[in-house]
């Protein structure tokens, strides 16, 4: 049976949030990810093998080494998806500011 991961779940650990800052702005193969962590190298890879199943990575093999990268595209739709709230949330926080700032003039 295959089970699809969150993704939403996925990015809410902090070492798999580590992880995708690191592969960020380049590919990196799972030694030279896990050497930026004090953690068993398993771990790392257990950590790898969520991020891909979700598709936030993609994997590329060279030669005998598997390098890892971002999925842009996945990435994409996770922000498309929060920028929802962050609109409505920046729309209350002007709101709240607009209000604060009448009380202020009454005063």
């Amino acid at each position: 049976m295959n089970l699809r991961r969150d993704v939403f779940q996925a990015i809410a650990d902090p070492t798999r949030r580590a992880i995708l800052l690191l592969l960020a702005s380049q590919s990196m193969t799972a030694g030279a990810i896990a050497s930026n962590f004090d953690t068993a190298r398993p771990t790392i890879s257990k950590h790898l093998q969520i991020l891909t199943e979700c598709e936030l990575l993609q994997q590329e093999q060279n030669g005998r080494e598997v390098s890892y990268y971002i999925n842009a595209r996945k990435m994409k739709d996770v922000s498309d998806f929060i920028e929802h709230f962050r609109n409505m949330w920046d729309d209350r926080f002007n709101k709240l500011e607009n209000i604060m700032k009448q009380y202020k003039q009454k005063k």
